[in-house]
């Protein structure tokens, strides 16, 4: 799979994170179990670091996908996010 809905919490520059707000279009890497693959995150608006959203994913290549699988979001060898899979959409 490609495309899916997941709940993604970005993590505080205190906690290791961005320090500054995800804007729409934002292409970070996602590690799903052992692979990491890049990707785009479809915002609705723009989300500060220690939020919580819900967020369509569309990923580079297709993989193996469930719901309530678990990963993380990296930028620049940094872990920015984790979050889970919702739904999936193809």
């Amino acid at each position: 799979h490609r495309v899916f809905v997941a709940r993604v919490y970005f993590l505080t520059a205190a906690e290791g994170g961005r320090p500054k707000p995800v804007l729409a279009g934002y292409r970070p890497q996602f590690y799903l179990r052992t692979t990491d693959v890049p990707g785009r995150l479809d915002l609705d608006r723009e989300t500060g670091p220690g939020e919580t959203v819900d967020v369509r994913v569309e990923l580079g290549k297709a993989v193996a996908l469930e719901p309530g699988l678990g990963f993380a979001v990296r930028e620049g060898g940094l872990t920015v996010g984790a979050g889970s899979v919702l739904e999936i959409l193809d």
